[in-house]
């Protein structure tokens, strides 16, 4: 085969890519092939691929077997349990440290992460807590109405909201929220490769990205999950009050029904949860890898894994209350 590329004016890299592709062919069926003609600023770009040219082009990716995808799970499965036990340790080692040295933290970092993670939140929350108080309520009362017990509704929403939606749903808020955002700034700090130029420069990224907000997340949590709490107490008043019983009825029917350990124990558990979600945030955003879409995949993943940790860590803690009587 003879190519006359004497009329030829430009050529880009799709251009050059299909003169390969007939070279290679040609010499594939062992045939021959000449190009004549080619401008020799084109021809100079030609040679940079050599006699071999660039190789065929890769053919559809091979599917594994079930038992091979098994196996990729797994090993997936048991990669990410490593890299989130060091992460453990790390963060274990840092947070001792900073007990130790609390001048060590940058603060400033950390007061615009609680902002952003805790003051912009209130209203999300704020609207969530009611709601949930509010739908709590009426869906109780209805049925109690037959036999005029109406007024445990109050009950029924002060101990649930106490005791686990006010911490629950202020941590799926914040994984949501605050988990994305953190695995999305540091995820696009490792793609563009600031934190290879953090430890380039002897900085910690851990010290320097993870520290700050997991201590902001930490610290807002159980202030967010108190806001919710009296905005579901908040929501529950407005249903009772609507089917007649006064307000100084249901504040003393709710403080019959809970006391200090009930508030404490959720705010236990939103230390928890806050650590959890920070901490998955954080984890993502630094595992993330090169690519136009590995920042959304690790800002999807940050959420998937903030709330698997938030709903197990729950589960344990009702096992645990439940053993010490709580």
């Amino acid at each position: 085969m003879t190519v006359d590329a004497s009329g030829l004016s430009y050529c880009d890299g799709s251009g050059l890519g299909l003169l390969l592709e007939i070279r290679r062919r040609q010499e594939a069926r062992g045939a021959a092939f000449e190009l004549r003609g080619l401008a020799e600023q084109f021809r100079a770009l030609l040679d940079l691929f050599g006699p071999a040219g660039v190789g065929a082009m890769p053919g559809p990716r091979r599917r594994g077997g079930l038992v091979e995808g098994a196996g990729r799970a797994a090993a997936g499965l048991l990669a990410d349990v490593r890299e989130m036990v060091g992460f453990v340790g790390t963060l274990t080692f840092e947070l001792c440290r900073l007990a130790l040295r609390p001048m060590s933290l940058r603060w400033k970092d950390a007061f615009w992460a609680a902002e952003r993670a805790g003051v912009n939140a209130l209203p999300i929350v704020a609207l969530i807590g009611f709601l949930i108080g509010l739908i709590m309520a009426f869906q109780a009362a209805m049925p109690m109405r037959k036999f005029g017990a109406e007024i445990y509704a109050a009950d029924l929403v002060a101990i649930s909201t106490l005791r686990e939606l006010g911490p629950l749903m202020t941590a799926i808020v914040l994984a949501g929220r605050s988990g994305s955002a953190f695995a999305a700034e540091i995820g696009t700090m490792k793609v563009n490769e600031e934190v290879n130029a953090l430890t380039t420069m002897g900085l910690s990224p851990f010290r320097f990205l993870v520290l700050p907000r997991v201590v902001a997340t930490v610290a807002m949590t159980p202030l967010l999950t108190v806001f919710t709490n009296l905005c579901g107490l908040i929501g529950g008043a407005v249903v009772l009050v609507i089917m007649g019983f006064p307000l100084v009825t249901y504040a003393n029917q709710v403080s019959g029904a809970v006391g200090m350990a009930d508030l404490l124990g959720g705010l236990a558990k939103a230390v928890v949860f806050g650590v959890l979600v920070a901490g998955a945030g954080c984890l993502k955003g630094l595992q993330t890898k090169t690519g136009a879409s590995a920042v959304g995949e690790s800002t999807t993943r940050a959420v998937v894994a903030g709330i698997v940790l938030i709903l197990v860590s729950d589960g344990v803690f009702s096992v645990v209350y439940y053993a010490l009587g709580i």
